[in-house]
């Protein structure tokens, strides 16, 4: 089993390849870890030149890259497909919440944080990307789970492999057993699993607790009985969508794990 590990889109990639070692196999490793830096370059919000943040700034686009096209248009249909709850133009609602760098970067109290703006539109026309006025979008989640998607697919074509991004993750080929939650492991021998939750990365704002997990409704972060949401999916972009989905109440048909605020945790969709 060989395994390579560095840092991209704000958390750390694990690479597990079911391979023999040698050269085929590195090189296959090198690509992935290239192709996590060229769709960050692509869709990062935290980098000033990356394609993502060049079009929030202005506002639109003519020459957006295909990658780029098509997150944006799974965010969309995401946002359809969840009457809303998935919203990709909750960017200036993140920054409002005082996420307006990356994670580390985030200082840990400041003033009271004000809602922010969700519900923009985009108009796509081929590579011609353009938003509403005033709308800026956020890719973060689906973003990664369209990373780890690609990456996985990648790997796959030399053997057996996980491709692990912060916990958000798919698998090809193997039985790989996965931990989600405490005394709870799924195995997977295809698909994916993504978390949505708000114990892992958050901060305070005038005293209160916020995080990056907003209620487009309210345009601030959400409020709720759930710490965190683990979604089994047949891709991670799917897995982001259902987890972020069922985080903020809605009823998915999708296997999950539910853990409550107060620790209790219940297994769903088929899950037992």
């Amino acid at each position: 089993m060989l395994r390579r590990s560095f840092r991209a889109m704000g958390t750390e990639i694990e690479l597990l390849l079911d391979a023999p070692a040698g050269t085929k196999a590195e090189i296959a490793l090198d690509r992935a870890e290239a192709e996590f830096e060229r769709l960050e370059q692509v869709l990062s919000r935290f980098r000033e030149d990356s394609e993502l943040s060049q079009l929030n700034r202005a506002g639109k686009t003519t020459d957006a890259s295909p990658d780029l096209v098509r997150v944006v248009e799974l965010a969309f249909k995401a946002r359809a497909a969840t009457g809303g709850l998935f919203d990709p133009t909750v960017h200036d609602a993140v920054v409002a919440a005082g996420y307006d760098r990356t994670f580390d970067e985030v200082p840990a109290d400041g003033p009271a944080a004000e809602a922010g703006s969700c519900g923009g539109s985009v108009h796509i026309d081929g590579a011609a990307i353009v938003l509403e006025a005033g709308t800026r979008l956020d890719l973060g989640g689906i973003g990664k789970g369209y990373a780890v998607d690609r990456v996985c697919e990648l790997l796959a074509i030399t053997g057996p492999c996980l491709v692990n991004a912060g916990g958000d993750l798919a698998v090809r080929g193997g039985s790989w057993p996965v931990g989600v939650s405490v005394g709870i492991t799924l195995e997977l021998t295809r698909g994916a699993i993504a978390t949505s939750g708000r114990d892992r990365r958050s901060w305070r704002r005038g005293g209160d607790v916020m995080h990056h997990l907003i209620d487009p409704s309210s345009g601030r972060p959400a409020t709720g009985e759930l710490l965190r949401v683990t979604v089994v999916a047949d891709t991670t972009t799917d897995a982001e969508v259902l987890a972020k989905a069922a985080f903020l109440g809605a009823e998915i048909d999708a296997p999950r794990v539910l853990v409550g605020s107060d620790g209790t945790t219940v297994l769903a969709g088929g899950l037992a």
